[in-house]
């Protein structure tokens, strides 16, 4: 009987020591980090603690990733030499990873700003290690502001390891970035000559950085720091010039739907409706007033409000418009000068209206989310999402007003009247029917136009103040009644005005684009386009 409890007790005294082997290994393995390692990052001066962080990065694993997160979040304590990661308040050994009490006497680490930098960075470097993606791409931009030589073995591994093309040239271009302020000549040449393929500004910065004589005197190494930002500008000019032309067509996307509806009146009647501008604006805050429906009843569904919007504001300025036209605008035919008098004055009545009903500050229309953000065409070169849209729906009404008036028996009789509205008369067409719908249609048009307005710019009662006479400027110049001529005439004015803003300012280009269009009408009085038919001047 002795002998089978002396069996028993080897039997369990073995199973523990296997037990103690397997959690010293197991703990070895998740926390590879040695005492010493622990005790040099987190106590003592700043530059050791960071010298040690960099030591240790040189083969990172997950027991220092665990340590990074905790002294990030200020919940690493010391006592007696010893670190502690205190969660949820349990304390943890840093070195073994072993739960254990929290002596009396801890206290809290102190991380400054320069630390907690290289603590950021240092994260920022592991997360090149994950196996998601998006984290990877971000960890690269944050490292290009926190270029540093002793990460490169981490680089590196991230380099070797990184399948996606994409990635793996930024990872490349970092590199050499950290290089180019190396001790050795030759790294800084190749790195130099590698920064050169870039087309960012931010390399370029670098780089201009380099050429200041208290950080490169080399003249060797200088001449190449002057050849790869010419490279570089190079490159940058034309996103520049691209980014010129997207915002000049951006802007003439937006005087094509406010000149399109004015082409139509105009044409069609010969008023001068100084109160487009406000028709915008109604379709503006009808937009805001959708919005806030769908906000308070259907939340949900919000990303989707602007495409109950559209339908919306077109409808309540296309009635607007139609009242304007059959209790005012109706009795004034053939006086235009009264009828610029008589729509000022109603544009003055509707912006006080609108000032009463929402108040005299701008509101807030927030971008549904698929609406927000960009496509990153080049360094230098992001085109909003929202400005993509509003050139696609300007052109997607265009083909609309264009399929309306050549392929539909109201088209037909719009352009009748626009022609010859005396013939059109004894032809049996009820011209005064065909005025209302077709003013109606222009303001509606309008609405559209403050509807797509309302996701690029401020919201307020003085909305369409600022493109009223530029919308008649289009129409003149495109030619009266000719949608082909409102389309060259708006995109090119928009696409002109953008590229004299960068060499005279926003003021001077308007005042240039204004002369360009006085010698043009002096020129050639009907446009770009001439009216044809029978009442058409020759």
């Amino acid at each position: 009987m002795p002998v089978s409890l002396s069996c028993t007790g080897i039997a369990r005294l073995l199973s523990n020591i296997l037990v103690i082997i397997l959690f010293s290994v197991i703990a070895q393995y998740n926390w590879a980090l040695s005492a010493d390692a622990v005790k040099a990052i987190t106590t003592g001066e700043n530059d050791d603690r960071i010298a040690a962080l960099t030591k240790a990065m040189t083969s990172p694993d997950e027991s220092l990733t665990r340590l990074i997160d905790a002294l990030l979040d200020d919940a690493v304590k010391i006592a007696d030499g010893r670190a502690f990661i205190v969660r949820d308040g349990k304390a943890i050994d840093a070195v073994s990873g072993i739960e254990v009490p929290l002596p009396s006497n801890a206290e809290d680490i102190i991380n400054n700003n320069r630390v907690r930098g290289e603590l950021d960075a240092a994260k920022a470097a592991l997360s090149l290690l994950s196996t998601d993606r998006n984290v990877r791409a971000k960890a690269i931009i944050e490292l290009k502001d926190a270029a540093d030589e002793a990460r490169l073995p981490l680089i590196d591994r991230a380099i070797a390891k990184e399948s996606d093309a994409e990635l793996k040239a930024k990872l490349q271009q970092l590199r050499a970035a950290m290089l180019v302020a190396s001790t050795d000549k030759s790294k800084r040449l190749d790195a130099i000559a590698a920064l050169a393929s870039s087309g960012e500004p931010s390399v370029k910065s670098l780089l201009q950085e380099r050429l200041q004589p208290s950080a490169e005197s080399d003249p060797e190494v200088r001449a190449a720091l002057v050849g790869a930002i010419k490279t570089i500008d190079g490159k940058l000019v034309w996103g520049e010039r691209l980014g010129v032309i997207f915002s000049g067509a951006s802007l003439g996307s937006i005087l094509l739907l406010v000149a399109l509806g004015l082409a139509i009146t105009y044409g069609l009647m010969g008023v001068i409706n100084m109160a487009h501008g406000e028709l915008m604006m109604i379709g503006a805050y009808t937009t805001y007033f959708v919005q806030n429906l769908f906000r308070q009843y259907l939340p949900d569904a919000f990303d989707f409000y602007i495409l109950a919007a559209i339908p919306v504001a077109f409808a309540v300025a296309a009635l607007v418009g139609a009242a304007l036209e059959r209790t005012v605008i109706r009795w004034l035919y053939g006086r235009p000068l009264e009828t610029l008098l008589a729509t000022w004055g109603i544009s003055l009545m509707l912006i006080q209206l609108v000032r009463s009903t929402f108040g005299a500050q701008n509101v807030p229309v927030e971008n549904p989310s698929w609406l927000s953000g960009g496509v990153a065409v080049m360094a230098n070169l992001t085109l909003p999402y929202n400005r993509i849209a509003i050139i696609g729906f300007a052109f997607f009404v265009l083909l609309l007003v264009y399929l309306l008036i050549n392929k539909t028996r109201l088209g037909l009789f719009v352009r009748g009247v626009t022609q010859n509205r005396t013939m059109a008369s004894c032809m049996g067409v009820n011209t005064a029917r065909i005025d209302t719908y077709a003013f109606a249609l222009g303001a509606g048009i309008a609405g559209l136009a403050g509807c797509a307005l309302s996701q690029v710019g401020n919201v307020g009662p003085d909305l369409g103040q600022s493109y009223i006479v530029d919308s008649f400027m289009v129409v003149v110049l495109g030619g009266v009644g000719q949608l082909a001529g409102t389309v060259y005439a708006a995109l090119g004015l928009g696409v002109l005005n953008k590229f004299l803003e960068g060499w005279t300012g926003a003021v001077l280009a308007k005042i240039f684009v204004l002369v360009f269009i006085v010698i043009f009408i002096q020129r050639r009085p009907q446009g770009i386009f001439a009216l044809k038919g029978r009442s058409a001047e020759a």
